[in-house]
């Protein structure tokens, strides 16, 4: 196989809005390249487009923090992902507060983890972030998850900026 997009394009993973802060400033974005990358230890890999003010910031941060978004959050999916952080403080737009852990939480989504930052990978147009969780919340065992939110909820998306 030659073409990655053509693999790519029957994937339908997983959408994460990922938060960074560093030397004062806060930015988040809209983050399809995610994964746990790891069980023992426990590790996750997030990947920023390198366009992206999230991944300047995230680049100076000691920390991100990853949150799960169900369907019903589509609306932040738009602001962290139809909105760039160099014209828009998405924060001033979203409901949030400090984490445990210095990150910055979202609140009313029901999974997220704040990771410290253990290596950053260049990879072409994007920058992985290997994660090491600190801090989190996931819903209580045994309940029933509302159903994630995932690339084809937001392929119609017009993007704040290129990838």
């Amino acid at each position: 196989m030659t073409d990655l997009g053509a693999f790519a394009a029957v994937l339908d993973g997983p959408m994460f809005v990922v938060t960074a802060t560093a030397g004062g400033e806060r930015a988040g974005c809209l983050v399809g390249f995610a994964s746990q990358c790891s069980i023992e230890p426990p590790r996750f890999m997030v990947w920023l487009s390198v366009a992206n003010r999230t991944c300047r910031v995230a680049r100076e941060a000691s920390s991100l923090t990853v949150h799960a978004l169900s369907r019903e959050q589509r609306g932040l999916a738009e602001l962290f992902g139809g909105e760039t952080g160099d014209r828009v403080d998405k924060f001033a737009r979203a409901s949030w507060r400090p984490g445990d852990a210095g990150g910055l939480v979202l609140t009313g989504v029901r999974a997220w983890f704040t990771g410290r930052i253990e290596e950053r990978i260049e990879g072409g147009d994007h920058v992985g972030f290997l994660l090491a969780p600190t801090e989190g919340c996931a819903p209580e065992e045994g309940a029933e998850p509302p159903p994630m939110l995932r690339y084809r909820d937001v392929k119609d998306m017009e993007p704040g900026h290129p990838a």
